[in-house]
């Protein structure tokens, strides 16, 4: 069966591969976050209350109206923004596809995207979909970043950088010094920071 030719560099995930050794040697499972504590009473209440009152239609394509509020009226009292919910928020089925839309929006063919070492296992490949070349710069564990090795990963074609804080595998937060370096090095080089949190 023919598949696109961008895919035929993608492996198997290493979170598969983990569950299928977990689940082989009866391991506790570390690959994907499986809590081990039952559902809060309130969030299971709220679930029945909807399948109740039949809340059982698709949403528009950018998200239920109720929930793009809730999250308007959040970002208003955290941090004291004005968004609109009409036109600046979208909703999607989970992080991994709202990285993979993002890039899809803001990058194109031949463009560079800076990803942190280590990272989670699909921004590289949500990168290579795009057409761009994922540019890796190491996160050393308890260390400040490097700041002069990152300066030098940008280039003129760089257009994004993946920002993950705390750090997905290793739970490392930038400190305001790193994420204002960040900051100054995507406006003077015109990109995108995409944070995913």
């Amino acid at each position: 069966m023919h598949t696109a030719a961008r895919t035929h560099g993608f492996t198997e995930s290493v979170i598969r591969g983990m569950t299928r050794l977990a689940n082989e040697h009866g391991a506790i499972n570390l690959a994907q976050g499986f809590p081990n504590f039952p559902a809060p009473e309130v969030l299971k209440e709220a679930a029945a209350r909807a399948i109740r009152d039949d809340v059982n239609q698709y949403a528009i394509t950018w998200g239920a109206k109720r929930l793009r509020d809730a999250l308007v009226a959040k970002y208003a009292e955290w941090y004291g923004l004005r968004v609109d919910p009409e036109t600046e928020v979208t909703v999607t089925c989970g992080a991994t596809e709202a990285m993979a839309s993002a890039l899809l929006a803001i990058v194109d063919p031949g463009d560079e995207v800076i990803v942190f070492e280590p990272f989670y296992e699909n921004y590289g490949p949500d990168a290579i979909l795009c057409g761009a070349k994922p540019v890796y710069v190491p996160m050393a564990a308890g260390a400040e970043l490097d700041l002069d090795r990152l300066g030098a990963a940008f280039s003129r074609r760089t257009r994004a950088i993946i920002v993950c804080t705390p750090n997905n595998p290793t739970g490392r937060v930038l400190s305001r010094r790193e994420l204002e370096a960040i900051a100054d090095l995507c406006r003077r080089h015109d990109a995108y920071a995409v944070t995913d949190e």
